[in-house]
Formats: structure tokens, C-alpha cells, sequence
């Protein structure tokens, strides 16, 4: 099976394997960990932050984010269809009893007026405008990247208004790589930022949420508070640690066999728009086909994409464990599965 459904599908390499066995541990909870606290140190600087924990998942991360940042019936924006919206279980309102208030996006961003039209004067009846949200590269969109000007007249705009703002960085190294910047660059414009160590840089679990460390110390409180403090949690962190060594250059490597993938699937005849291609993400549209039987029948074929928000639309994902083989036995097995739809 080729299994473009995500690129949390990998698994660890061999030298990474190497680094979790040789890991030094200790007690996380503690803080007497060091490799842990490698770790941590290491995504400060790598995020421009001056502190960084160490948690089991991005969702993890983000929902920690938003209960530092706000209070009770406070509410957060955000574009209509980032992660911590639609595929958090309503964490927001679980977890810190937050209003969540969707923006409509385009290629999952959204402007400075909207944020402006949205925002809420402070008034007695009215929710509290607290928190604005960012996802980078965002997921639902298809891997779209955010400009690093329009993140810079946000980060004005945020704080002209006062309200905190997080990056959901999940796959924010990938959007660095495609823009050919520092992390830093783009996560220092935040007061808090999530990056998750099990997508694109193939970690088999593990997330960081950095920002100043007045907030960090309050952050390793709430990280007790979700149920995640750890033990002897090197172990895990020594993927992180090799993830950072070596597997972020090649992340241009994901985008372009993404790149090389979309345009094959578009001179077969399918539905897929190359341009939007930014980063590891090719969305299909394989309408007027179902996406369950389009998934079964790529299934039948040897290939895994999965299914989106859209209707009718699926993804494919690259990842380490894809090769450049492995693309070209896509693009003949893809249009193959789904030639109903290219006579269509």
C-alpha cells in the first residue's frame, strides 16, 4: 500500500529507532530529564521563543494555548475551518469555556478588516474579543502557506487591540521550508506557538508549545492540570531530537513530489489544480464519485488517500516514507481507480 492519507502515517527510521534506544532518561515531571530538556531548549530557539514544554500532542498544545490566554466566555477567532475548529471536539468550549467565532477564509487566511469587523468592543452583554488564532500551514485548505507580510500586519493588528495571538504551527516547518525562511521568523511574531513533532518530521508521537516564559511556567501548570505530564520521556523526545537534525531539509522533498504528483493527476484528467499545491498536500476531486467509494476503489489499487471537509474531495500527503517510485506508481494507479471519473 502507498498511503498518501497523512503524514502522521510514518514510521520511525533507523537512525531515529537508534536514537530512542541510546536515549539518557529521567524523571520529565521533574524536569530532571535531559533529554527532554534538550528538547525543549533546542524548539525555544528553533520557534523564536524563550521557553518551550514538551506535550504528547499538538491537540494538546493548542487546547493549553487557549486556556492560558483567556477566561471564561472569552472568545477566540479564527478562520472558519482551522484544526482547533473542526477536529478538536469542541475543546475550546470544553476545556476553557471559550466562544468560538469563525472567519471566512481564503486558502485559509483571513484579512485584517475581517479581524477588525469581527473584534468586539468590551460591553457587559458581549463576549470578550480575546485571542486571535493562526493555523500555518493550514489543513483544510490543502497545506496552504501564510505570507509572512499579511502574519506581520496581523501580529500589528493584534497588538493594537490587545489580544493575544497563537500559531497553531502544527506544520509550521513545512511552511518555513516552502518560504525558504527561519522558524523563527514566523513563530516569534506570536505570543504562543504549537509545533507538532509527529506529521511532517515523523516523530511516532510528541508536540511543543513554546512562548515567553512567564507564560511557559503558567503552561507547565495546565500541562499537569490535561493529564500530560510523563516520566522517563526522553525516550520519546530522542525521536524529536533526531527529527530536528534531519528530517526538516528534506521536507522540500514532501513538496516536491506533492508538486510532481498534482501535475500528473491534472494531465490525466482529474480534477486537481497544481497552483494550490504549496506544500505536502494534493486535494482531488473525484466527484461525481462518493469519497468512500473513491477511497475503496484507490484501496483496491494499492493507494491510500482519505477524505476532507469537502464533498467529494480527497488528499493525498506526502511524507518520508513516500519515495519518488512510489509517486510514479501513483500516478498510475490513481487515474486507473478512478477512471469513471476521468471519462466523466
Amino acid at each position: 500500500m502507498i498511503d498518501l492519507r497523512s503524514d502522521t502515517a510514518t514510521r520511525p527510521t533507523p537512525g531515529m529507532r537508534a536514537a530512542i534506544a541510546a536515549a539518557a532518561v529521567g524523571d520529565e515531571q521533574k524536569r530532571e530529564d535531559p533529554t527532554v530538556n534538550e528538547l525543549e531548549e533546542r524548539a525555544a530557539r528553533l520557534l523564536g521563543q524563550e521557553e518551550a514544554i514538551y506535550l504528547p500532542t499538538a491537540t494538546m498544545a493548542n487546547q493549553i494555548a487557549i486556556r492560558l490566554h483567556t477566561q471564561l466566555g472569552d472568545e477566540l477567532l479564527g478562520e472558519e475551518n482551522c484544526h482547533v475548529f473542526i477536529s478538536e471536539l469542541g475543546g475550546p468550549a470544553v476545556h476553557s469555556g471559550v466562544v468560538t467565532r469563525g472567519l471566512p477564509g481564503v486558502a485559509g487566511r483571513y484579512s485584517p478588516e475581517q479581524v477588525r469587523a469581527a473584534y468586539r468592543r468590551p460591553a457587559i452583554h458581549s463576549p470578550r474579543t480575546r485571542l486571535l488564532w493562526i493555523e500555518n500551514t493550514h489543513n483544510a485548505s490543502g497545506g496552504r502557506i501564510w505570507p509572512l507580510d499579511e502574519l506581520g500586519e496581523l501580529h500589528a493588528l493584534a497588538l493594537e487591540l490587545e489580544l493575544a495571538f497563537h500559531l497553531d504551527g502544527a506544520r509550521l516547518l513545512n511552511a518555513s521550508v516552502a518560504l525558504g525562511v527561519e522558524a523563527a521568523a514566523i513563530g516569534s511574531l506570536f505570543d504562543t506557538v504549537t509545533l507538532c513533532l509527529s506529521k511532517g518530521l515523523g516523530c511516532p508521537l510528541g508536540a511543543i508549545l513554546a512562548g515567553r516564559a512567564d507564560v511557559m511556567s503558567d503552561a507547565r501548570r495546565m500541562k499537569h492540570l490535561f493529564g500530560g505530564a510523563m516520566r522517563q520521556a526522553g525516550i520519546v523526545a530522542a525521536a524529536g531530537i533526531y527529527a530536528l537534525d534531519n528530517h526538516v531539509d528534506r521536507l522540500a522533498d514532501d513538496h516536491r513530489r506533492a508538486k510532481r504528483l498534482a501535475v500528473g493527476l491534472a494531465e490525466a484528467g482529474l480534477a486537481v489544480d497544481p497552483d494550490r499545491v504549496e506544500t505536502n498536500f494534493v486535494q482531488v476531486d473525484v466527484s461525481p464519485l462518493a469519497s468512500q467509494e473513491a477511497i475503496e476503489r484507490l484501496a483496491g489499487e494499492g493507494v491510500g488517500l482519505s477524505g476532507t471537509i469537502h464533498p467529494g474531495v480527497l488528499r493525498a500527503v506526502m511524507h518520508l516514507d513516500i519515495s519518488d517510485d512510489d509517486v510514479a506508481l501513483a500516478l498510475d494507479a490513481i487515474p486507473r481507480a478512478l477512471e469513471a471519473r476521468v471519462r466523466a
